[in-house]
């Protein structure tokens, strides 16, 4: 999975690194979680342990977005086989599917195919009656790949609320509450539009906590958020918003615009499928056959990238010091979203910055591996970086460059990236630090 590994794996501590976010990114990937959480036996489908009666329905459809929704269509395909009648998904990767129409969309910065692809989906779910049992495929990146501006907003509106949002160092619920407010189909809109039809919703979680109302920006979950609280957002981060994005969210608290459903979504079902927990299990079962000891940090890790690398560095080395809270050697593991502040004009993402900025203070006999579990760090190629003491040879231009958020150019000169292409699953950040 790891395209560099053999350039990366020098030593057994970098080895072990590495195979702990294979077995992560492994154990999250679509096919394998519908295999364990999916099944059909005569008429009942099971999902995630509840059961559903086919016999119930006239027919069964699929619709959905983000990153990983694609990969979960075909493994829908796989377990339901011919018992699914058709289905539409908008994704950045598109694999093949069978029964199943894919859309190709941009992320993070949402294109007008996946517009055009969110409104088809909208228009399918509306057609739908109680007779319907509708799946919702919910996967990281959603809130991207399924555009659907709201009154007089335009797509390029929502481009730049969304470039600025993420620059701005907003948390991801926070970027959402905007999101949902300036959408048709955010917030509890598709499941809204899809009454009466049995909605159940499929979530690959990305997002601490796994709140459905914030995966994906929740197309299928009820919304606590107001437009009065979207509004606070951009005047929290000083968030230079467009016009027309300004004027609707004024209008939605005047009471020009309904608010997002907040509840009456009763003909719905979420299911979480796989989250941070899935790929830190698989990374701790990975250590379980050496003679380190493996402990969970955290799956809830936020905040700033850096300050967080800090944290966790402490930690490793606090185990080489006193053997505590784990006595050397040992294997930290830690899962969540942090985020960045954009003040420069260089290339990199949280786990780039997490990386160098841990690479910068590791002592010596401590590895540090971070990434993306989708493959892609911010708007990189690389998945994060693989660190230890020696990676960082100059320390004073490593950090004029997390100045310049261009942690991209100096992993890479140091031969750290870690390469995996798109994963076709997203399960937040994994982090792996090897303690000898």
């Amino acid at each position: 999975m790891i395209r560099n590994r053999d350039e990366l794996a020098t030593t057994r501590a970098r080895e072990l690194a590495l195979s702990c976010l294979e077995a992560g990114i492994e154990a999250a990937r679509p096919d394998r979680v519908v295999a364990e959480q999916v099944a059909v036996e005569g008429d009942a489908l099971s999902i995630a342990g509840t059961r559903y009666d086919l016999s119930a329905y006239d027919e069964l459809v699929l619709l959905g977005g983000g990153k990983a929704a694609d990969a979960v269509a075909r493994a829908l395909e796989g377990v339901l086989d011919d018992r699914l009648d058709r289905g539409l998904v908008v994704t950045s990767d598109p694999v093949e599917t069978d029964a199943v129409e894919v859309v190709e969309g941009s992320h993070p910065v949402p294109d007008e195919r996946a517009r055009e692809g969110t409104r088809a989906i909208l228009d399918r779910a509306r057609d739908h009656d109680e007779r319907t049992l509708l799946l919702v495929s919910i996967t990281g990146g959603g809130s991207a790949l399924l555009p659907l501006p709201a009154g007089d907003v335009r797509l390029r509106d929502l481009q730049a609320i969304t470039e600025a949002l993420v620059e701005s160092g907003a948390a991801i619920e926070e970027i959402n509450a905007v999101r949902k407010h300036l959408s048709l189909i955010k917030g509890g809109g598709l499941a809204r539009a899809a009454a009466p039809a049995t909605v159940v919703g499929l979530v690959f979680s990305d997002v601490v906590g796994n709140d459905f109302a914030t995966i994906a920006s929740g197309p299928t979950a009820p919304d606590e958020t107001t437009y009065g609280d979207a509004l606070s957002v951009l005047d929290r981060y000083d968030v230079d918003a467009p016009e027309p994005v300004v004027e609707h969210l004024r209008a939605g608290v005047a009471g020009d615009y309904d608010e997002t459903p907040s509840d009456g979504l009763s003909h719905v079902d979420n299911h979480v499928l796989a989250s941070a927990w899935t790929a830190l299990s698989a990374a701790e079962d990975a250590v379980a056959d050496t003679e380190y000891e493996p402990v969970v940090l955290s799956s809830r890790i936020r905040g700033e990238a850096t300050e967080a690398a800090l944290s966790q560095v402490a930690i490793a080395e606090e185990c080489r010091a006193t053997g505590r809270p784990i006595e050397p050697p040992a294997v930290l593991l830690s899962g969540g979203e942090t985020t960045v502040t954009v003040l420069g004009n260089g290339e990199g993402g949280p786990n780039l910055e997490f990386a160098l900025r841990a690479g910068i203070e590791l002592p010596e006999g401590v590895v540090c591996a971070s990434v993306d579990t989708d493959g892609s760090d911010g708007a990189t190629d690389a998945a994060g970086a693989l660190v230890d003491s020696a990676t960082v040879e100059d320390p004073a231009a490593a950090r004029r460059a997390l100045v310049e958020n261009d942690a991209l150019s100096v992993l890479d000169d140091a031969g750290a990236l870690i390469e995996t292409g798109p994963t076709g699953t997203n399960v937040n950040d994994l982090r792996v630090l090897v303690v000898e």
